[in-house]
């Protein structure tokens, strides 16, 4: 039976783990394996991780580039999550290179490049009102997005308890809510935003803060829209803080980055490509595909 409204996935988190546990006695999902290496580098422990599904995953970029492919119309029932609003549903990735993904859909087709809007964002609201999980978007095919059609991300955090990703070692803990800036210890270009994670427990309010707060980001960061197609960009989010990060391309000698990246998990394809990042530093191959940190400019208020 369908669900309604903006709270109809309020559990949230049992429903991701419900629609895995279905998924993998159907073999909807394709299984991964992966090494984890961390790497340290300008106050961050990265993860860096081999994963060995992103090769059928590029598989699956490649036939997706034919004009009538679209894995969302319709989308693989043994990946349903739950309904998310009459204008979003939510998804598992069927190519996890981490536990517990889901991914936030629309029902008909907008592109990744469209902006985001209030609908979006409400979706994204209903998701995280019973659960902080990170959420994050690749806008665009520079920004590492591997399917046309809009998508959002979301990703629970560290499974060591901690609660955090590892960039937020460089975030402040506390920041006037509502102002765009850009923070000295990040190397990369980007616009942070603090949010009222309070807000969190209505999700409408929830909704339109975050609007104003990616409005305010991307006027910070540089991140125009022509056109009705934004300039290539990542967003990353959490109950707290949102992340704005524009792209100038979508790979470092290779290796794919996508909006974790900028959380501070790298993955790639070939065991040596570590070794690589390692040799390189993690965030000078952030600062290659998003543009080195200009000097700062004036904060925006949110409106």
């Amino acid at each position: 039976m369908a669900m309604q409204g903006i709270s109809a996935l309020m559990d949230f988190p049992h429903r991701v783990a419900s629609a895995i546990r279905s998924a993998q006695e159907s073999g909807a999902l394709a299984p991964t394996v992966t090494e984890s290496t961390v790497l340290a580098d300008g106050g961050v422990d990265f993860s860096v991780r081999w994963v060995s599904s992103l090769t059928r995953k590029d598989e699956a970029r490649r036939v997706a580039t034919a004009p009538d492919f679209n894995p969302f119309l319709p989308y693989e029932p043994g990946l349903f999550v739950g309904e998310l609003g009459p204008g979003h549903v939510a998804l598992l990735n069927k190519f996890p290179v981490i536990a517990n993904h889901a991914l936030i859909v629309t029902r008909a087709f907008e592109a990744q490049l469209a902006p985001l809007n209030l609908a979006d964002f409400s979706a994204l609201a209903a998701a995280m009102a019973s659960a902080d999980w990170l959420a994050f978007y690749n806008g665009g095919e520079l920004a590492g997005a591997s399917q046309r059609h809009k998508h959002l991300q979301l990703a629970p955090l560290a499974a060591d308890g901690s609660g955090r990703c590892p960039i937020e070692a460089l975030l402040p803990a506390t920041a006037p809510a509502g102002v765009a800036t850009r923070l000295t210890a990040l190397p990369f270009a980007h616009a942070f935003v603090a949010l009222d994670a309070s807000r969190f427990n209505q999700p409408g309010e929830a909704a339109a803060m975050m609007l104003d707060a990616w409005q305010a980001a991307c006027a910070h960061a540089a991140v125009s829209c022509h056109a009705g197609q934004m300039a290539p960009y990542n967003l990353l989010l959490r109950r707290g803080w949102l992340l704005l990060v524009p792209r100038r391309a979508e790979r470092w000698e290779g290796i794919s980055i996508n909006a974790l990246g900028f959380a501070g998990s790298l993955f790639v394809k070939h065991r040596d490509d570590i070794e690589r990042i390692r040799v390189a530093g993690p965030m000078r191959v952030l600062a290659a595909v998003a543009g080195s940190a200009t000097r700062e400019s004036p904060g925006r208020g949110l409106s």
